[in-house]
């Protein structure tokens, strides 16, 4: 089980969020999208550009940018 960002997971990998270190605005945005420490969540896919990461958070799939997925940090499950 290794801790990379979420940036960093691979498709299909499961994980926990262990920690946001984002600030502000951003922070509130993926907490009200329920990524918040302890969350589970799958990657689902990449932008064929991978500047785009869809992630499974419980029951809704959410799309996030490479740079907003690098201040998220994950365990490998």
């Amino acid at each position: 089980m290794s801790v990379v960002t979420l940036a960093d997971s691979k498709e299909d990998e499961k994980a926990v969020v262990l920690k946001v270190k984002a600030e502000g605005e951003l922070k509130r945005r993926l907490a009200s999208l329920g990524l918040r420490k302890h969350s589970d969540i799958k990657v689902k896919a990449y932008s064929l550009s991978k500047s785009t990461i869809e992630v499974e958070v419980g029951t809704s799939l959410i799309a996030l940018r490479c740079e907003e997925a690098k201040e998220i940090e994950v365990k490998i499950v």
